[in-house]
């Protein structure tokens, strides 16, 4: 709750306790996987404040295991409908809902060092944020920024998707992963950057690489060559590989393992399926390289996620 109520205080301009009425609540907390809270309050009285993000760095040098990376942020101007899930509704929450209560949302997203080491394992550190993904920077703090649009968008399509189930567990991955690309872009220049890659500054050349996104998730148990990918979105396959990279910041392959090893995390654990079933559903040929690949990616013998 100390958490909610910090990142609260943060967007509320006169600083005062807040005065709030929780309307809905979701979370995950999966072992070895991102840890996640969403709530939507009711303010009580007017509600004067700004859409603020805060990175919260901890490190401890003489207890490493307890080192973690906290994103938090608080939206205001989005609808909460009581009589049905705006996750269904055919307006979005920032356009005009006709909900009758309007909200202000909390999103926390908590990754431990051991979660963020498969980013940075086979990396030279050569920039602040990637000594902070490592956890080699030596002091722990606390930034607050302003949210730019690519951060506002992804935290809406987290209120506004119809998305369940496993769907929904693929869906939101995705866009922590994107979030915590964006924010950590706050440790260096929170204002908007011009692209390497110069055909990413035309619009319909983002919308192959996003689109190439969603395709990968699409096919979550059915993996696609580079060319295939290619292909379906009509993109030379080098132009697609590093548009991916920059946009992404990861490379394509490693952004489909993470994506598939955080699902067979959601399917072990929330799920309580087999190891062999898991396995067939996200692709494998064997159960052998299931679970080295899943031992790889997290640290974890998927047994280690069973109930």
């Amino acid at each position: 709750m100390m958490q909610v109520l910090d990142i609260l205080k943060v967007a509320q301009r006169n600083g005062i306790e807040p005065s709030l009425d929780l309307l809905y609540n979701k979370e995950q907390n999966i072992p070895g996987s991102i840890k996640y809270n969403i709530s939507r309050y009711y303010a009580q009285h007017p509600w004067v404040a700004e859409d603020t993000g805060m990175l919260v760095y901890h490190y401890n040098d003489q207890k490493p295991s307890e080192n973690y990376l906290e994103l938090r942020y608080c939206t205001t101007g989005n609808k909460y409908c009581e009589e049905k899930s705006c996750s269904f509704c055919n307006q979005k929450p920032t356009e005009g809902c006709s909900g009758k209560q309007q909200t202000v949302d909390v999103f926390i997203f908590h990754f431990s060092s051991a979660f963020l080491y498969q980013f940075v394992h086979n990396v030279k550190l050569s920039n602040r944020k990637d000594e902070v993904l490592a956890f080699k920077h030596p002091h722990a703090f606390t930034k607050v920024f302003p949210l730019c649009n690519k951060k506002r968008n992804a935290l809406d399509a987290l209120l506004n998707h119809s998305y369940t189930g496993s769907l929904e567990n693929i869906f939101v991955n995705a866009k922590v992963h994107e979030l915590l690309l964006y924010s950590l872009d706050c440790l260096v220049d929170e204002k908007e950057v011009g692209f390497a890659c110069k055909f990413l500054e035309d619009e319909f050349g983002r919308e192959r690489i996003y689109q190439a996104r969603d395709v990968l998730l699409q096919h979550i148990g059915d993996p696609l060559t580079i060319k295939e990918l290619s292909r379906k979105v009509a993109m030379n396959e080098c132009y697609l590989k590093k548009g991916f990279k920059e946009i992404f910041g990861t490379t394509i392959f490693d952004f489909y393992q993470q994506q598939r090893m955080e699902h067979a995390k959601y399917l072990l654990y929330e799920k309580g399926l087999s190891v062999t079933d898991v396995s067939a559903l996200l692709g494998y040929s064997s159960i052998s390289h299931f679970s080295a690949a899943f031992k790889k990616h997290t640290g974890l013998k998927p047994c280690d996620l069973l109930k």
